[in-house]
């Protein structure tokens, strides 16, 4: 009996995982529309989406902007409650597992910047605004565009070239706190079956170790160091990208999709309370400006304020009173830059 007891605590979990190892498969998808795809669907337009995502975001802010109503499907990240990217529904979404997907007449669009791009040229008149036609103008968009953009295989490699490769590293202190309120079995749920390992193990990683316990694992504060200086310098271009070109925005006086992606960099580090280090007391008074344009355009409320889950908002003020309670914490964090 005893033998036989053992057998199926071998036995059956062995079996369930192989089982959902063989549904949970992920495989990289190109960006850009297939429509070789066909997703059920109710409307025109449909978004897969998470709320923390900062690829999310831009999206999400794009649409807004472009007055395109969607129907709205959220899915989870670790970081948000669980591994649903890797679930058996959202992989027959998007096989790569990744959020945001765009679907559009039932056709899926994959990649973020693939998507906005997508998503202007078929919003008439007001995307041809985010979107210029004229040559230089599309250019200087599409290159400010690309600096915000996330890039590669390893998001946290790049920071010298890109602004949103700085964010990984300049994020790990709200990861820390996030974790806190996320269950270890949703961490094994990644082992199993999300695609880059290092990730849940990472975030495992930063919820033994807390908040308060990131100084003390060098790999992470040396990614939080080169985020932090390269971040600087692509602020201090950003403020003088905005100073040659006359402002309010970056490509002049037209709001453009580079002021999409960008209104998602500057409050992913208001979230993890980086705006006082990076443009307060008189620092970059040009961004300083330019975060309080961007934050006062309805579609930031809507598309990112609004949608803001608990786990964030519990993060947000935990980053914000654990800096202040411990001045040696805020110090390792921030550096000198």
């Amino acid at each position: 009996m005893s033998t036989l007891i053992i057998l199926l605590v071998l036995v059956v979990p062995t079996a369930w995982f192989l089982v959902e190892r063989s549904h949970r498969k992920t495989s990289a998808m190109a960006g850009g529309l297939h429509e070789d795809i066909t997703l059920p669907h109710t409307a025109e337009w449909e978004l897969y989406h998470n709320s923390f995502s900062l690829c999310s975001k831009k999206l999400r802010v794009c649409l807004d902007e472009l007055g395109l109503e969607y129907t709205s499907h959220p899915i989870d990240l670790i970081e948000t409650g669980s591994y649903e990217n890797v679930s058996r529904h959202f992989l027959a979404v998007n096989p790569a597992g990744v959020v945001p997907v765009l679907v559009h007449r039932g056709h899926p669009v994959y990649e973020s910047h693939d998507e906005i791009v997508y998503a202007a040229r078929h919003a008439g008149e007001r995307g041809r605004e985010l979107l210029p036609d004229e040559d230089a103008a599309r250019a200087l968009v599409e290159h400010w565009t690309d600096v915000a953009s996330i890039v590669g295989a390893d998001p946290t490699r790049g920071t010298e070239q890109r602004a949103g490769n700085c964010v990984p590293g300049l994020t790990l202190p709200i990861f820390a706190a996030m974790c806190q309120y996320i269950s270890f079995t949703h961490f094994v749920e990644g082992l199993l079956f999300h695609p880059q390992k290092k990730r849940p193990l990472i975030l495992g990683l930063l919820k033994l170790r807390g908040l308060r316990g990131l100084p003390k694992l060098p790999p992470a504060m040396e990614l939080l160091d080169r985020s932090r200086r390269n971040m600087a310098r692509h602020l201090d271009a950003l403020g003088e990208q905005l100073d040659e070109g006359g402002g309010p925005w970056i490509a002049g006086e037209r709001f453009t999709l580079a002021d999409v992606s960008w209104v998602v960099i500057l409050d992913r580090l208001v979230e993890v309370d980086w705006e006082e280090h990076f443009w307060g007391n008189g620092k970059r008074p040009q961004v300083a400006a330019y975060w309080e344009r961007l934050r006062a355009r309805p579609s930031y409320e809507r598309a990112i304020l609004h949608v803001r889950c608990a786990t964030l908002k519990n993060g947000i003020a935990d980053v914000k009173a654990a800096k202040r309670a411990d001045p040696a914490l805020k110090a390792a964090l921030e550096g000198s830059t």
